[in-house]
C-alpha cells in the first residue's frame, strides 16, 4: 500500500484532511471489504495528488505572467476521477476480484469507455464544470454533492458568508451557460441538434411543460437526456447531474452518502466549521471549564464516600444506619439499563447482599459523582457490540424498555427493485453498531453505502462503517441500500440494535 503523499504546507494539510473523507467514502463504494477500501483510496490519493501538482506546475511555467489557465477540476472531483482510474488500473492488472462486482461489469462498458473516450463526447456535467474557473467550480460541488450548508462552504473558500449564497446562485447559472456551450459543441445528429434550442427554451422556465416529441426524444437519446438534467438548475436534479457526471458509477450512492454524513455529523467539514463554535481558543476555553467542573464532581464525591464509611458501623446486626441498606439502591434519576445477565435471586426472592462488595463501593462512587457534576446525571453511557446481547448468544429480554427508535424510508421503487434507507437514533451512546431487521416479502439487498451488510434468508444485519461506528447518546446513523423484490415490497419489521428492540415509524 503506497504512503498517502506528505502535505507541503499546512494550506495543503488542510485540505488532505478536508478530501481524504469524500476519497475513502467513494472507495468504500468501489470495494467489498474495508481493507481493500483503504488501499484503494490511498493509490488514488496519491495517483490525484500527483496529477493536481503537476498541472499547478505545468499552469504556472507555461502561462507565467498570463491570465490563461488549464482547465481542471477542484481537489474532491479530481481525486473522485482518480479513484475510477484506480479501479481501472486494478481491474486491468488482475485484482478485480477487491472491487464490487457491479463496478467490473461497468468497467467493461460503454459508459465507462465515455469517461475516457474523445473529449467532445465526454459526459457533458464533466465537460462543463471543468470548464469554470476553479473556486466557483469548488463552491458548486462542495453546496450541491458534498451537501455541506453555504455558511461552511464559505468559510471553507474564504468568502463573504452574507454573499454566498447569491454567489452560488451565480455559479449555478454560469455552470448551467458552460453546459449548453459544450451541448452546442457536441457532434449531435440532425435530430438532436433540432431539439437543442427548444431544449434550452424549456429548461430556462421551472413551470414550462416539456412537449411531448421532445420528451419522446429524451427517453431515446442519452445525450440529449444528460443536457437536460444539467440545463435544468430548479427541481432538485443538479446534484444528480454533478455526481453521476463528474463520478459515474456509484454517484447517486455517493451523493446519499454524503448527505447521509452531514444530516448525521459525521462530515468533517460540517463538523469543522460549527458555527457554534466560534475559535479554538473558544472550544478549548470550554473544554478546560468541564475538566474543572469534572475534577470539583470527583473530589465531592470521594469526600462523600469516605463520610459515608467512616459513619457506617459496620458489624452491627440490626442493620441501623449500615450501608447494608442501601447497597442494592441506585441513586433517583434516569438510570442506563444493564444489558447484562440478570443476577441470580436468594431463597427469598432478596438479591442485596449482606455485607458491602468493593464492586458495591465503586458503582456507588460512580453514581455520586454523576449527581455531583452540573447536570451531568442525565448522561449515557456507551454502549457497543461488547455488552449487546446478540454478541452473548443470550436472547434479548423483550420487556426491557427500547433503546433505539428506527425509520425506514422507500426512497425509490421500479418494478424489481428499489432504494431505501434504514435510520436508527440512539437513546445512549454507541462504539460500535449493529442493525438488523426482517423483510417480510423475502427481498434481497444487492448494494449498501455507509455499512456493511449480511443477509441470511430475509433476515438483513448492517454493521458499521470504518468512520461511522460511534454514535453519541442521542445521536443518529443511517445505512443506504439498493435491493430487490418479486411478489412484494412491504416495509421490514422487528428492527433490533446490538441485540435491543427497536421502535419502528
Amino acid at each position: 500500500m503506497p504512503d498517502l503523499p506528505t502535505p507541503q504546507d499546512a494550506a495543503e494539510a488542510t485540505l488532505f484532511s478536508e478530501c481524504w473523507d469524500a476519497v475513502l467514502s467513494y472507495a468504500d463504494l468501489c470495494t467489498g471489504a474495508s481493507t481493500h477500501a483503504r488501499q484503494l483510496a490511498s493509490e488514488a490519493f496519491s495517483l490525484g495528488i500527483r496529477e493536481a501538482r503537476a498541472a499547478e506546475a505545468e499552469s504556472s511555467g507555461r502561462n507565467f505572467g498570463r491570465r490563461a489557465r488549464t482547465p481542471r477540476l477542484p481537489r474532491i472531483p479530481l481525486l473522485l476521477t482518480a479513484v475510477r482510474q484506480t479501479t481501472a488500473i486494478w481491474e486491468a492488472r488482475g485484482q478485480g476480484d477487491r472491487l464490487d462486482p457491479e463496478l467490473r461489469l461497468w468497467l467493461n462498458s460503454d459508459k465507462a469507455a465515455r469517461f475516457s473516450g474523445p473529449p467532445l463526447h465526454r459526459p457533458l456535467a464533466l465537460r462543463g464544470l471543468r470548464d469554470m474557473q476553479e473556486p466557483d467550480a469548488a463552491l458548486l460541488w462542495l453546496a450541491e454533492v458534498e451537501a455541506l450548508p453555504v455558511a461552511s462552504v464559505a468559510r471553507r473558500l474564504g468568502l463573504d458568508p452574507e454573499g454566498a449564497a447569491e454567489e452560488l446562485h451565480q455559479v449555478r447559472g454560469v455552470f448551467r451557460d458552460r453546459c449548453h456551450r459544450n451541448h452546442l459543441d457536441t457532434p449531435l445528429s440532425e435530430e438532436c441538434r433540432s431539439y437543442a434550442r427548444l431544449l434550452d427554451a424549456v429548461t430556462r422556465s421551472p413551470a414550462a411543460e416539456v412537449p411531448d416529441d421532445l420528451s419522446w426524444h429524451l427517453a431515446r437519446c442519452v445525450e440529449c437526456a444528460e443536457a437536460a438534467a444539467c440545463l435544468r438548475l430548479a427541481g432538485g436534479g443538479l446534484p444528480a447531474a454533478l455526481a453521476g457526471g463528474v463520478i459515474g458509477w456509484g454517484g447517486l450512492a455517493y451523493l446519499e452518502r454524503r448527505r447521509r454524513a452531514v444530516e448525521a455529523g459525521l462530515s468533517r467539514g460540517a463538523a469543522d466549521d460549527d458555527p457554534n463554535e466560534p475559535d479554538a481558543d473558544a472550544a478549548e476555553g470550554r473544554r478546560a471549564r468541564i475538566g474543572r467542573v469534572g475534577l470539583i464532581a470527583a473530589a465531592v464525591g470521594v469526600s462523600l464516600l469516605a463520610l459515608a464509611v467512616t459513619l457506617a458501623p459496620f458489624g452491627e446486626d440490626d442493620g441501623s444506619g449500615s450501608l447494608e441498606g442501601t447497597a442494592g439502591r441506585e441513586p433517583v434519576g434516569q438510570q442506563v439499563p444493564s444489558l447484562d445477565p440478570a443476577p441470580s435471586s436468594t431463597g427469598n426472592g432478596s438479591t442485596a447482599s449482606s455485607t458491602t462488595s468493593p464492586q458495591s463501593s465503586e458503582s456507588q462512587t460512580e453514581k455520586t459523582d454523576k449527581n455531583a457534576g452540573a447536570g451531568s446525571a442525565s448522561e449515557k453511557e456507551p454502549q457497543g457490540d461488547s455488552s449487546s446481547a446478540e454478541e452473548e448468544g443470550a436472547d434479548p429480554n423483550p420487556s426491557e424498555p427500547a433503546v433505539c427508535h428506527a425509520r425506514y424510508e422507500l426512497v425509490n421503487e421500479w418494478p424489481d427493485g428499489f432504494q431505501a434507507t434504514v435510520t436508527v437514533k440512539s437513546d445512549y451512546a454507541l462504539n460500535n453498531w449493529r442493525v438488523s431487521w426482517t423483510f417480510p416479502d423475502g427481498q434481497k439487498v444487492t448494494q449498501m453505502w455507509d455499512g456493511n451488510f449480511d443477509q441470511d434468508g430475509s433476515r438483513v444485519t448492517a454493521t458499521a462503517a470504518d468512520y461511522n461506528k460511534s454514535v453519541a447518546a442521542g445521536g443518529s446513523f443511517a445505512v443506504g441500500f439498493l435491493g430487490s423484490w418479486k411478489t412484494g415490497n412491504a416495509e421490514p419489521a422487528e428492527f433490533m440494535l446490538n441485540g435491543r428492540s427497536c421502535t419502528h415509524s
